[in-house]
């Protein structure tokens, strides 16, 4: 849900994932009817615990067995080992982006491809246990970043390619959706 551009792929003969080219930033208007999330109503201060709350979500789910992990539910929808990478990769591209806007005015972030990003990296044949150490990780790293946000530093900017701005305020709003709904498409279970 944090895609600017997409392009076509396949992984080995396995049937395309179509790319997500909604803009998700409606988000930040309004609840998720998919996944509960009522991101509007999400307070700043609060998004560090629900990063690690998150986390700690998707350890549960990597740690069960790994042939399911693996598993699509169907052909065209990523498997839960696959959300998993995707995840861990949200944390980490959002730090550098949290960065971004903290340390420089009003950046523009590099574009990422996140269905490009999983297929180069592979996601369905990375080990879940390292990806759930890697994911714990970039959770704590991007929730500590974010409890250190005072004062008018949640007010600074930054702007995607696509034209979307954000301050740090609605960017931390808008980044806990992704995981949050990810965990959602995994588990069924509803926030």
């Amino acid at each position: 849900m944090t895609t600017e551009e997409h392009t076509p792929d396949t992984l080995d003969g396995a049937e395309q994932i179509a790319p997500d080219t909604k803009d998700w930033t409606w988000v930040l208007e309004r609840p998720c009817p998919d996944c509960g999330l009522n991101t509007p109503a999400v307070v700043r201060e609060d998004v560090a615990g629900m990063i690690r709350a998150n986390a700690e979500g998707w350890l549960a789910v990597l740690g069960g067995e790994e042939e399911g992990l693996r598993r699509r539910p169907q052909p065209s929808v990523w498997s839960p080992l696959e959300y998993a990478c995707h995840v861990r990769d949200v944390y980490r591209l959002f730090l550098v982006r949290l960065n971004l806007m903290l340390d420089e005015d009003d950046p523009l972030f590099p574009n990422w491809d996140q269905d490009e990003t999983a297929v180069a990296e592979r996601y369905g044949e990375q080990d879940p246990r390292v990806v759930a150490g890697e994911l714990a990780e970039a959770a704590q790293a991007l929730a500590a970043a974010f409890e250190a946000v005072a004062g008018e530093r949640w007010r600074r900017t930054g702007n995607r390619s696509d034209g979307a701005r954000f301050t740090v305020e609605s960017f931390s709003r808008y980044l806990i959706h992704d995981p949050v709904h990810h965990l959602v498409d995994v588990t069924g279970e509803r926030v």
